[in-house]
């Protein structure tokens, strides 16, 4: 797939380069990426569009195309929806975002509502910087999470208000050590948890949370990376930024 990622690959070419059946091939690739064929090419492209948006001077038009889109239209459309800004905008901020906005959800019945509650660690070795959680229905972290959290440092975390459903808890660290612009995925640890069935009835779900270095087989980190350039990040006043 990096390989050919501006080709128009099909399944049969996937499966076939793979030498498996198509059926065989797609129940494998899920078995082990956690996402389908399909979806994890889709990231991969979109992935690359990051990456040269920061270091290329090339337009959005020819980033589309490089990335196999052959409209401008539904890669803006695609790429805004997925990392949660457009591409123009995030060329214009080096790669991160200044908020991450969460979906607009009902309002909870008193009573009724689910807390996660539980436990962010680390690997023993490193310094995760500062730390993302979010709360998505499927296993890419792209568009708007249902609730999510930052923190400055591994340690206890909660989500109030979480609706009913089947979620994946996702998690990516923004390293201390990164410069003025964000190159996709470089030294982010991640982590992910799930599904997890939230009930209504269930008014506390205990989750302990670990990060690891990232996978080549993980799904990339589509969602824009929060900007934490701030002195007051870097000093640790800022020890918990619930969104």
């Amino acid at each position: 797939m990096s390989a050919n990622i501006g080709e128009p690959l099909t399944i049969d070419d996937m499966a076939r380069t793979a030498m498996y059946s198509k059926f065989h091939f797609s129940r494998e690739f899920q078995r082990v990426t956690g996402v389908s064929p399909r979806r994890f090419l889709s990231a991969l492209r979109l992935q690359e569009a990051k990456r040269l948006l920061v270091a290329t001077g090339m337009t959005v038009t020819e980033i589309s195309h490089r990335v196999g889109y052959t409209s401008v239209g539904t890669f803006s459309s695609r790429f805004t929806s997925s990392v949660g800004v457009s591409p123009t905008t995030y060329r214009q901020f080096g790669g991160f975002t200044t908020q991450i906005r969460t979906e607009s959800q009902p309002a909870v019945r008193e009573g009724r509502s689910t807390t996660l509650r539980g436990e962010v660690r680390a690997p023993v070795v490193g310094d995760l910087g500062l730390i993302f959680l979010g709360l998505f229905p499927g296993r890419i972290p792209q568009g708007r999470p249902v609730r999510c959290t930052v923190q400055a440092r591994p340690g206890p975390f909660v989500l109030e208000d979480v609706p009913p459903g089947s979620w994946y808890l996702l998690g990516h660290s923004v390293p201390k050590a990164l410069g003025e612009q964000m190159m996709p995925d470089q030294q982010v640890s991640v982590g992910s948890v799930g599904p997890i069935e939230v009930r209504p009835d269930v008014p506390v779900l205990p989750i302990d949370f670990r990060f690891r270095a990232r996978r080549t087989l993980d799904p990339p980190v589509l969602l824009a990376l929060l900007d934490v350039r701030s002195e007051a990040v870097w000093r640790g006043e800022v020890r918990d930024l619930a969104v």
